[in-house]
């Protein structure tokens, strides 16, 4: 098993930084010179496999060698936190069952990395932090068996902002106490933005195929926005959260990151599947369309109505400009474009904020309970920060931790009625009003400015925020894809749609992403160019 970064006082050194990077990305290729997992998609992968051009021991290989060149030397990405030790034997497994002529899928054999709070059975899961790093669980969450039956690879996991960036209201994204911190692959000593930091670092860098992320408010969307990805929130319950280290069971969900909407199309359908035991999970019965890729059509932006949530203020102008060109590229493309204003913007987030706070607790203290961890409560795991501070908490504390603490149960009704409020200001008369009163198939926004400089003393004080929380908090679907680039740093769109419209947002976001042909391949610069 790969070993983990356990000294998170990392400092960053870049004179003559960016030849070292190129020569490792080199001699990463020069390894595999017949194999280029660079912006290799599910498609392509499986065609090559399908004919027997390629194998998957050969395609898991190239990935460990690609992790290993450039997030465990080279740039050091540090996306990667935990690589599987039965990765190859897994893929050789995969092959054999190819060769006796039976394939489970479009991910058959398709490497994948997961976020480091889903549970992987036999591999540690602990949202980042040290206070349980010693956490194993013995079987996989419900979407890992789901994955596993759809034939992927598990590579390894990835690092995340710990506790999924609910330790504190100081903290920095992409940092946590057992994985350290993890870098943009654009620029080096550019933010990744969290939650989902390494799934989407290591989406964009190629260090696998595609990659499992999970998100409470943005903690897809905005990682994938400024790594140049795309990433889609499912609606919550079709997704399920069984096995999935908690924050909010009113707004979790686990969901894709790739490179392409037809990637993220393609991890979907195997993500996706109704779990009676997940509490949000009976809503989607009939609603779990097994291929997501059947969606994927060019001309579907044709005669559709689209929402403009124009939320750029304090961003750099050439986002703006972005958003314009992609409108009118919408436009051409035959939909109608309306201007809109989400009602109560922003109004929910003390009653969304409140709620997090007792349901983090409520959940975490259930999933702990019968863990492999020593620590067994959301108590114990402050009283082995408090006692590792120096290790676990040298740049910001546990001030979320120690609210969340003070809640009571969930049957309190400052916690019922603040849920009630934020789904009411948010989603029925919000989001879900701004849809219905203008008749529009989907919202697109600004998903986030550009990436800020990693600062540990400042937490997350540079970034900017884009328009995709209406749907996070009313649990409806969102996806992001590339829109363009400030100064070589990508940002994103996100389109917002009512509660299981994934196939109508797929379908429009692949029509805009062949339009644009926004995304460009990361170059690993230690600063941005001057």
């Amino acid at each position: 098993m790969r070993r983990t970064r356990r000294d998170p006082r990392w400092s960053f050194v870049f004179a003559g930084f960016a030849v070292l990077a190129i020569f490792a990305v080199t001699a990463a290729q020069q390894r595999s010179r017949t194999l280029d997992v660079v912006d290799l998609t599910v498609a392509e992968a499986q065609r090559r496999m399908s004919t027997g051009t390629l194998t998957s021991r050969a395609l898991t290989q190239a990935y460990l060698d690609r992790i290993a060149a450039i997030d465990d030397a080279g740039p050091q990405l540090n996306a990667v936190i935990d690589i599987n030790p039965a990765a190859v034997k897994e893929a050789a497994a995969r092959d054999a069952e190819r060769k006796a002529g039976r394939s489970r899928g479009p991910l058959h054999g398709i490497p994948i990395l997961i976020k480091d709070n889903i549970d992987v059975g036999g591999m540690i899961n602990s949202a980042g932090s040290l206070a349980i790093a010693d956490n194993r669980p013995k079987a996989d969450a419900f979407v890992i068996r789901r994955l596993r039956e759809a034939g992927v690879v598990i590579l390894g996991r990835t690092n995340l902002s710990e506790w999924a960036n609910f330790r504190s209201t100081e903290s920095t994204s992409g940092w946590s106490s057992r994985g350290g911190q993890t870098k943009n692959p654009y620029a080096l000593d550019r933010n990744p933005c969290g939650s989902s930091s390494g799934s989407a670092v290591a989406a964009a860098a190629s260090l696998a195929v595609v990659a499992v992320g999970t998100e409470t408010d943005g903690s897809i969307i905005c990682p994938a926005s400024v790594n140049g990805v795309v990433g889609l929130k499912p609606t919550v319950g079709l997704v399920s959260r069984r096995g999935i280290i908690p924050v909010s069971a009113t707004q979790d969900t686990a969901g894709p990151i790739g490179r392409t909407v037809a990637d993220v199309a393609a991890l979907l359908g195997a993500m996706a599947g109704v779990d009676d035991r997940d509490p949000a999970g009976g809503a989607a019965a009939g609603k779990v369309v097994p291929d997501y890729s059947m969606f994927l059509n060019r001309n579907a932006l044709n005669g559709q109505r689209i929402g403009v949530f124009r939320r750029t203020a304090g961003m750099p102008a050439d986002v703006e400009a972005a958003i314009n060109a992609a409108v009118a590229a919408m436009q051409k493309a035959g939909a109608t474009i309306v201007d809109v204003v989400v009602p109560n913007y922003g109004q929910w987030e003390a009653a969304e904020f409140e709620v997090m706070l007792y349901e983090f607790k409520d959940g975490l203290n259930d999933y702990l309970a019968p863990a492999n961890a020593v620590q067994k409560t959301l108590a114990a795991v402050m009283a082995y920060n408090t006692a590792n501070a120096a290790r676990v908490m040298p740049f910001f504390g546990q001030d979320i931790f120690e609210r969340a603490q003070a809640k009571g149960p969930l049957t309190e009704p400052a916690y019922l009625e603040a849920k009630g409020r934020a789904a009411q200001l948010a989603g029925t008369d919000g989001l879900l009003a701004a849809l219905l009163r203008d008749r529009l198939a989907a919202i697109v926004t600004p998903s986030t400015g550009p990436a800020w400089i990693i600062d540990a003393k400042r937490g997350d004080r540079g970034a900017s925020i884009g328009g995709y929380g209406p749907a996070a908090v009313a649990g409806t679907p969102s996806i992001n894809i590339p829109i363009g680039e400030s100064s070589g740093l990508p940002f994103g769109l996100t389109f917002m749609g009512p509660a299981f419209s994934e196939p109508q947002l797929i379908g429009m976001a692949y029509a805009l992403e062949q339009l644009t042909n926004a995304r460009r391949t990361p170059r690993f610069l230690p600063t941005l160019e001057q």
